[in-house]
């Protein structure tokens, strides 16, 4: 029930919880709530935008955080979430489920705006985000912490507000349940697991088959026995404590590398990867750059239309596979972009899917030379900071068009794919 008094929250010396009403305005980056106290912009976890919520408030230097107490007037587009664990648990898997698919959806494409605003001095319009599928059982890769106390395995996910402890899970809605069911069958052979009180798992599905990677331990001496007790597995692979990863067993002809090449919603993927093409070819060049190449998705189809393709990917296995898929015309090279970029310059179109921390600056200032010659870079972004930062570097290119793929929903990541061509940046 609404209430008919909203005090204003005192001010309060720094570091000293304080309880204040609060409208949540906006979402942010990460997927807190975005309200003001006092003066002062307070981030608050599990709340939406239009939400008048009662507060716990914790002042710091230059922001201050809340945890939110009670919904007095709940927002437009808020929903119940659908899975027990974001709130009997906390889980930080998920940050906008209460949030709906629209309401989710309009909170990124504002996140991009104001980070290419604010930090890539970039101004323009809402840009769309674009979304094929499901909302929910689309994950094709599941990772969870494991645990072992007292001989007997937990694997779950992280609370969002103690990232130390891990609960174990029932359920994951946004996951297929084929992943699921492998994961079940995996922690009934966890007594095969190393001997170790810590451990990091990964089960994905791909063409082969189910993939699990294991992180974690010294010594796995049991592996041939734990493969044998899981027969849905195509393979298996095994990055221990020294870093190595290497395959552990495999099935017939199975050879996928670990699974940090799977993609996570291959059909939302499918549909960016086919709109890089599109902008791609649209320049109609005779030569391309795919850095951070990944697999060759984007090379292997660019270089089908008679392009000669330099990818650049610095895992061995990735750029194994890239090189097969090939013609003769193009090359992959495994190196550090940063490291081979110049020589695979000059290039009438630039591709570029980097991870999360975004290029080295090495990397956008060779892209400002190439501003020269080239006739098109196509940026895809999985965080729109780093994003904003590094167009901030690239003067010299004009952002054309900007569109976001909404790839993980209830999440607060968005995919961007950026368009930029030669010209001053406006």
């Amino acid at each position: 029930m609404k209430r008919t008094r909203r005090p204003r929250p005192p001010r309060a010396a720094r570091g000293a919880a304080t309880r204040a009403v609060v409208t949540i305005e906006s979402i942010a980056a990460g997927g807190d709530g975005v309200a003001r106290a006092d003066g002062m912009v307070v981030f608050v976890p599990r709340t939406a935008p239009g939400d008048v919520a009662e507060i716990d408030l914790l002042p710091g230097a230059r922001f201050a955080r809340g945890t939110l107490r009670a919904l007095e007037t709940p927002g437009p587009g808020r929903v119940e979430p659908r899975c027990a664990h974001y709130t009997r648990d906390r889980c930080g898997a998920c940050q906008l489920q209460h949030l709906s698919i629209e309401a989710q959806r309009d909170a990124k494409s504002r996140i991009v705006a104001d980070a290419l605003r604010r930090i890539g001095h970039r101004e323009g319009a809402l840009p769309p985000v674009r979304f094929a599928g499901e909302p929910w059982r689309y994950r094709r890769k599941l990772t969870l912490a494991m645990r072992r106390r007292g001989g007997r395995w937990t694997a779950g996910l992280h609370p969002y507000d103690d990232p130390a402890r891990v609960f174990a899970l029932d359920d994951c809605p946004i996951t297929d349940t084929r992943v699921l069911e492998v994961w079940r069958a995996v922690l009934a052979a966890a007594g095969d697991f190393p001997d170790a009180t810590e451990l990091r798992g990964a089960v994905r599905l791909d063409d082969e088959g189910a993939v699990f990677a294991l992180e974690g331990g010294a010594e796995w001496p049991r592996s041939a026995e734990f493969f044998a007790r899981v027969p849905a597995l195509a393979s298996a692979w095994w990055t221990p404590r020294d870093g190595i990863r290497r395959r552990a067993h495999a099935r017939g002809d199975a050879t996928a590398p670990g699974a940090s090449f799977a993609q996570v919603n291959a059909r939302v993927a499918a549909e960016m990867q086919a709109h890089v093409v599109k902008l791609a070819m649209a320049h109609r060049p005779s030569s391309m750059v795919d850095a951070y190449a990944g697999v060759g998705d984007t090379a292997a189809a660019v270089a089908a239309e008679g392009v000669r393709v330099t990818a650049i990917e610095l895992d061995e296995d990735a750029t194994a596979r890239c090189r097969a898929r090939l013609p003769s015309s193009s090359r992959a090279i495994a190196a550090r972009v940063e490291d081979a970029l110049p020589g695979a310059l000059p290039a009438e179109v630039i591709v570029l899917n980097p991870p999360r921390a975004g290029v080295d600056a090495r990397v956008t200032t060779e892209l400002e030379r190439a501003a020269a010659s080239a006739r098109a870079m196509i940026y895809v972004s999985c965080d729109p900071a780093t994003l904003a930062r590094d167009l901030a570097r690239l003067p010299s290119w004009r952002l054309a068009s900007v569109t976001c793929f909404d790839m993980f929903p209830q999440t607060a990541h968005v995919e961007t794919v950026c368009e930029l061509v030669p010209g001053v940046a406006a």
